[in-house]
C-alpha cells in the first residue's frame, strides 16, 4: 500500500502483539542499500547485451559475460537515494497528483454521503448488506486504488452489522476485504499496476479484461467467505466478536443524503475513467496524460462541490499528503536498484535467476515471481514502493525465461495484494483492525483460509495468463 502508518491499537494486547514488528518502510529499505553495497564487492559482476525491441529495452538471452568487479563506495551508498528518486521522478508525481485528484473529490463529501445513504438504505437488509457494500468498497480500489481512505468508514459500517445480528469481523471483513480484493485486481488503479507496467515499459492499464475477470472471482469468493461467517454469528450469537462497537445502530455523524451535487460529482468522477480507458487504449497514453487528466477532473469535481480555489489547492496537498510516504518509498526502492546498477549485479542477479528458472517449465516460473513478491510485501508493504524495487528485475526476467512482462506484473499484484491482509508490517492492516478493536491473532486466524484461497485462485489465474501469453507482451 502506499502509505505504512503506525497507529496505536487501544488494547493492551494489541500493543504487545505488533511491539518489534511495526519496523520503519524507510529503515529496512536504507538496510537492503547497505547490503547491497556490500555485495558488489562479494557479487561477480556482469552484463548483458541489450537492443530496443518495438520500442522497449530487452535484454539479449545467452549475451552475458562476467566483467571486472564495480564496488560501490561508502559515500555512493548515500548519492544513490538522490539518484534513485530523480530516476523515478516521473512516477512519484504522477501518484502525488493523482493523490491530490482524490483528495479534492474526497473534499467534496460526496464520497462520504455515498457510503452514508447506502449504509441508511441497508440498515434493515442484511443480505443485501455483505454483497452491495464489497461491492462498492472493491470498486473504490480497483479504480482509484483506495486503501487508507476506506479505513473512515469502519466506524460505521462494523456497528451496523452488529444491528443486523453479525459481528465485529464480518463489518471490518466487508471493508476490508472488500478494498484489498479491488486494490489487487487493479482495473485502473494508478497505484500498483499503473506504476508496475509503466516501469516494465507495458501500455498503462493493458490486459484489464483478464483483470475484469479476476476482480470479479475475487470479489464472489470474499462475498461467499464473509456471508458464510456471518450466518454462522447470526445463528449463534454466543461466536460473536464485538470489538470496540456497541450493538446499537450507527449515528450518521452529518448529512447522508445524496445531494443532486454529489451524484454529478460521481457522474463526472466515474466519466474520468472513461476518458482514462479511452486515452490509454486509443490515444496511447502515457502516465504524463493520465496525471493531467486526473488534475483536470479533480478540478472540475472541485468546483462542481463549491469548494474555492484555496480550499481545492489544500485538499490536493492533504491528498498528496496521504500518498507521500508511498511516493517516498519509490524512490528510495529506486537507490537500491542504482546501486546494483553501478556494481554492475542487476545483470548477474538475472543471470544466477533465470539459470535456476530456466530448469523449470514456464507455468512454474510465473509461480515463483508470484511467491517473491508476496513475501517481499512483508518488508516493502508499499505497492507503487514494491513495483519500483523489483519490475526493473522480474520484467528483463520474465523475457528470459518465457515469461510475458504482462504476466509478470499480475504475478506482482496478486503477491502484493494477498499478503496486505494478514501481514502485521502492512500499516493500513493495523490501523483498521486498532479502530475496529480487533486483535491481530484473531484476524488472521478468521483470515487465513481465505489467504490459502487467494493464493489458489491466483495459481490458477496465473496458469491462463501463461497459456493465453497475457500481453501485449
Amino acid at each position: 500500500m502506499l502509505q505504512n502508518k503506525k497507529q496505536t491499537a487501544r488494547e493492551p494486547q494489541q500493543k504487545q502483539e505488533k511491539k518489534g514488528i511495526n519496523i520503519n518502510a524507510f529503515v529496512l529499505i536504507f538496510s537492503v542499500i547497505v547490503l547491497a553495497a556490500i555485495l558488489t564487492y562479494i557479487v561477480p559482476a556482469g552484463e548483458y547485451e541489450r537492443v530496443d525491441q518495438d520500442g522497449r529495452t530487452v535484454v539479449v538471452p545467452d549475451s552475458f559475460q562476467f566483467t571486472e568487479q564495480s564496488p560501490v563506495g561508502f559515500f555512493e551508498i548515500f548519492t544513490s537515494v538522490h539518484t534513485g528518486l530523480v530516476n523515478s521522478a516521473g512516477i512519484i508525481f504522477f501518484v502525488l497528483i493523482v493523490g491530490g485528484s482524490f483528495g479534492i473529490l474526497s473534499a467534496t463529501g460526496a464520497l462520504d454521503a455515498l457510503i452514508r445513504t447506502l449504509t441508511k438504505k441497508l440498515g434493515d437488509k442484511e443480505l443485501l448488506l455483505i454483497p452491495v457494500l464489497t461491492l462498492l468498497f472493491a470498486a473504490m480500489g480497483s479504480l482509484m486504488g483506495l486503501a487508507e481512505e476506506t479505513i473512515i468508514y469502519i466506524a460505521i459500517i462494523v456497528p451496523l452489522a452488529m444491528s443486523l445480528g453479525f459481528d465485529a469481523i464480518v463489518g471490518y471483513a466487508v471493508v476490508a476485504l472488500g478494498a484489498n480484493i479491488g486494490f489487487m485486481s487493479a482495473l485502473t488503479n494508478p497505484f500498483n499496476v499503473g506504476v508496475a507496467q509503466s516501469v516494465a515499459e507495458l501500455p498503462v492499464f493493458s490486459g484489464m479484461g483478464l483483470r475484469l475477470v479476476l476482480l470479479a472471482t475475487f470479489y464472489v469468493a470474499a462475498v461467499l467467505y464473509i456471508y458464510r461467517y456471518a450466518r454462522k454469528v447470526k445463528k449463534n450469537p454466543e461466536l460473536r466478536y464485538m470489538g470496540t462497537f456497541s450493538e446499537n445502530k450507527p449515528k450518521m455523524a452529518g448529512p447522508a443524503k445524496l445531494e443532486t451535487r454529489h451524484k454529478v460529482i460521481l457522474t463526472i468522477f466515474l466519466l474520468n475513467f472513461v476518458v482514462l480507458i479511452y486515452g490509454v487504449l486509443e490515444l496511447g497514453w502515457y502516465i504524463t496524460e493520465i496525471a493531467a487528466l486526473f488534475l483536470l477532473f479533480g478540478i472540475i469535481v472541485g468546483a462542481i462541490g463549491k469548494l474555492k480555489p484555496n480550499e481545492m489547492a489544500d485538499s490536493l496537498m492533504d491528498g498528496a499528503k496521504k500518498v507521500m510516504t508511498g511516493a517516498l518509498i519509490i524512490g528510495f526502492a529506486q537507490a537500491i536498484l542504482v546501486v546494483f546498477q553501478e556494481g554492475l549485479l542487476m545483470d548477474s542477479v538475472l543471470y544466477f535467476a533465470s539459470s535456476v528458472l530456466n530448469q523449470l517449465p514456464p507455468v512454474f516460473n510465473a509461480a515463483g515471481m508470484f511467491f517473491v513478491q508476496l513475501f517481499l510485501n512483508f518488508l516493502i508493504p508499499s505497492g507503487s514502493g514494491q513495483a519500483a524495487l523489483t519490475m526493473p528485475i522480474m520484467a528483463p526476467l520474465a523475457d528470459l525465461v518465457g515469461v510475458t512482462r504482462q504476466t509478470a506484473v499480475l504475478a506482482f499484484q496478486l503477491g502484493d495484494g494477498i499478503s496486505n491482509t494478514i501481514f502485521p508490517t502492512s500499516g493500513v492492516l493495523i490501523a483498521g483492525l486498532a479502530m475496529a478493536g480487533i486483535p491481530y491473532t484473531k484476524w488472521a486466524k478468521w483470515v487465513f483460509p481465505f489467504i490459502l484461497i487467494e493464493v489458489g485462485l491466483a495459481l490458477v489465474f496465473l496458469f491462463i495468463a501463461h497459456l493465453i501469453q497475457y500481453g501485449p507482451f
